[in-house]
């Protein structure tokens, strides 16, 4: 039976404001204004290289709601599931994003308690929603922000699981919002129900306090769970504005890890979001050619490098693009320096 969505996401849309360039939050006058949030980010790419997709999500009833509404419309998003809070306190999430250059490091300060997102329910959405897609991805962003959100995430995962979606599970690890601890023993409990997990060797030795290789780690979540396939990226910062990036993909079915070689020296502009943007890219692969991980690898990779190089969250490249970007990164020979 077709779905009338590929992929439904859960998460907060917050409010980003960055100073201008290299400009210091502690001095500078002005603010750029921005939407992003992990989930968004990941159906807007989606959304960007041809499939449907909405968000699910909670925003304030006044303007900086509609601004967000409207951002999400601009990248092609669905807002068919967003809901309006009407309280007097209604709010959206902030957050400062500082760009870095070497030797200072990017920086982030949050300013996201008790937004509006944080008083979503089931109940505030149709029920038959839950048949709508043929994928539902969140994150542990989504499960580290508040008890209420946490409980929510987790009956949704469960009701979207019965309605026959796959599940994707993003780790996204943040120390700033919960402990280790806490999300190993909160992520433990929903893996049952996951099909596509990603999660950083990092995040999977601190967080789950895996051992051994990254294969052998990424293998065991398949072992211990009906995982069927696992993501791993791997990024090397040599500097804030230089960055290497590559992933491993494992198919426990086909039991092979897929690789590539790695985007070398990516010119980074700014590389939030691009995490999201790979697993936009690898669910795309996924979901657009019947589970072909090398094409999920490609398009993942593709999507993730390109991404640091543009600003804001939100990425802005559709198929051609990503296409063309794949293209030249297997081409050893010799290249245009411009697409015309």
């Amino acid at each position: 039976m077709k779905k009338d969505f590929d992929l439904l996401s859960l998460g907060e849309i917050l409010l980003r404001l960055s100073p201008p360039n290299n400009e210091r939050i502690v001095r500078g006058e002005t603010f750029q204004k921005q939407v992003g949030g992990a989930e968004l980010n990941v159906v807007s790419g989606v959304s960007l290289l041809g499939l449907r997709t909405g968000i699910i999500s909670k925003l304030p009833d006044n303007a900086l709601g509609t601004y967000a509404k409207n951002r999400v419309r601009f990248c092609g998003v669905s807002d068919d599931y967003l809901v309006y809070d009407e309280d007097p306190d209604a709010r959206l999430g902030i957050y400062y994003y500082e760009n870095g250059a070497y030797p200072r490091k990017p920086s982030v300060v949050y300013d996201r308690r008790h937004a509006s997102f944080c008083k979503i329910t089931v109940e505030d959405l149709p029920e038959d929603m839950f048949a709508s897609t043929r994928c539902f991805h969140t994150s542990g962003i989504t499960l580290a922000l508040s008890e209420n959100t946490r409980e929510n995430a987790v009956e949704m995962i469960k009701k979207f699981k019965e309605n026959g979606a796959i599940i994707s599970f993003d780790v996204n690890f943040r120390g700033n919002l919960w402990t280790g601890e806490e999300a190993k023993e909160c992520i433990e409990k929903i893996l049952p129900y996951v099909d596509i997990f990603f999660c950083s060797e990092e995040t999977a030795k601190l967080t789950f306090l895996k051992e051994g290789d990254l294969h052998s780690v990424m293998k065991s979540f398949t072992q211990e769970y009906p995982i069927s396939i696992v993501a791993s990226t791997q990024r090397v910062v040599h500097s804030p504005k230089v960055h290497t990036f590559g992933s491993v993909i494992y198919n426990a079915k086909e039991d092979k890890f897929y690789e590539e070689e790695p985007y070398h020296n990516i010119e980074v502009v700014d590389r939030i979001g691009s995490g999201d943007a790979y697993i936009s890219g690898a669910l795309y692969g996924l979901l657009a050619h019947d589970f072909d991980c090398q094409r999920a690898l490609e398009y993942g990779n593709a999507t993730s490098a390109v991404k640091n190089t543009i600003p804001g969250d939100l990425p802005s490249c559709g198929l051609n693009e990503i296409d063309r970007i794949i293209k030249n990164h297997k081409n050893t020979g010799i290249q245009s320096e411009m697409d015309r």
